[in-house]
């Protein structure tokens, strides 16, 4: 696409991206700032999100929210809507996970992650959407979820439930939000270069045993996932709701690795 093609795609357009401050968040923030939208980008982690602020310029604001919290989520989409006067796309995309064997898994461990990463997207998708149906113009809401709703990650039962939810949940929105006028979409992405898997990425024997499993024998980058993010939110995905986007380089089409077989390897 050209670059004055994509500058015009989100044109007036006012956005929310929670995790905005590291990985996916991130690049969908920019691109979308890239591509002539607003950006209200959530994050817990402030200094992180006001580097990203400094690098992105005035067109996007940073609001410091736990998305776990109810009251949190509330006033940061107030915030969007008093700043901008309307809300047309969210992208959700906060996350993070702690891991255990379920025999061993602390319930506190548990609840955290899928707290953060099903619960959080529920709260963001309920105060998006009542903005976006209040303003009247409808809008676009893109959750992400993870392959690992579809292959179980060993050891990451929290995790693969968390995400499996946000997929189910996403498409019942779809359906619900329909007459608002606001579509709801999911992508899940696979390896994805981002500081969620740098244990992954920074140890060889780790990484090879993933890459052996995906026919294009590599990670994705944060850019390659805020693509199709962004296609979903886009006038050219008008008749698209309710779709879960598999963006994993084929690896759903093979199968997971067997970690037990890399020695010496760090826990994840």
């Amino acid at each position: 696409m050209a670059e004055q093609e994509q500058g015009a795609r989100f044109q007036g357009k006012n956005a929310v991206v929670t995790g905005a401050a590291s990985g996916i968040g991130r690049a969908i923030a920019a691109r979308l700032v890239a591509e002539g939208a607003t950006v209200i980008g959530v994050d817990v982690a402030k200094d992180a999100l006001d580097a990203v602020a400094g690098t992105l310029g005035e067109s996007f604001s940073p609001v410091v929210a736990d998305v776990t919290v109810e009251a949190d989520v509330a006033e940061a989409m107030a915030v969007a809507v008093r700043t901008h006067g309307r809300l047309d796309l969210a992208f959700n995309v906060a996350g993070a996970a702690r891991m255990g064997a379920i025999v061993d898994l602390d319930e506190a461990d548990w609840d955290f992650t899928v707290d953060l990463v099903q619960k959080g997207v529920f709260l963001s998708t309920k105060h998006e959407a009542r903005h976006m149906r209040d303003c009247g113009n409808g809008g676009a809401i893109v959750n992400v979820a993870s392959l690992n709703a579809h292959v179980p990650m060993p050891g990451g039962s929290p995790y693969n439930t968390g995400k499996a939810g946000v997929e189910s949940f996403s498409r019942t929105a779809a359906v619900e939000l329909a007459r608002h006028g606001i579509r709801v979409n999911c992508v899940l992405p696979g390896l994805v270069d981002t500081p969620l898997v740098g244990v992954v990425m920074g140890y060889q024997p780790m990484l090879d045993a993933f890459t052996d499993r995906i026919p294009q024998r590599r990670a994705g980058t944060p850019e390659e996932i805020a693509g199709p993010c962004l296609y979903l939110a886009s006038a050219d995905a008008a008749y698209v709701t309710g779709a879960a986007l598999v963006v994993d380089g084929g690896w759903e089409q093979s199968n997971y690795p067997d970690l037990g077989g890399v020695t010496d390897r760090p826990s994840l």
